[in-house]
């Protein structure tokens, strides 16, 4: 009788090494700020993903000219 490989189960420390929408959010604003500590960007590397990080900054950097253009034409109509 044969059997079929188990897989392993997921523990509950990978699942919390994943990083929330909020964690990806404060790494993108850290970035655009320019500071970051060293360790915190050590723990991020682990467990951002990518693509995530690329949307968030590309929603980041439409938000930021968005508000420049409006802050411009409030300027220049005074």
């Amino acid at each position: 009788m044969t059997t079929s490989p188990e897989r392993p189960k997921a523990s509950k420390a990978s699942k919390a090494s994943k990083a929330s929408l909020w964690d990806t959010v404060k790494a993108v604003a850290w970035s655009f700020f320019g500071v970051r500590k060293n360790s915190a960007y050590q723990e991020d590397l682990g467990k951002l993903n990518p693509l995530h990080i690329i949307a968030v900054a590309f929603v980041a950097v439409i938000v930021f000219v968005v508000a420049l253009v409006l802050l411009v034409r409030h300027v220049a109509a005074a």
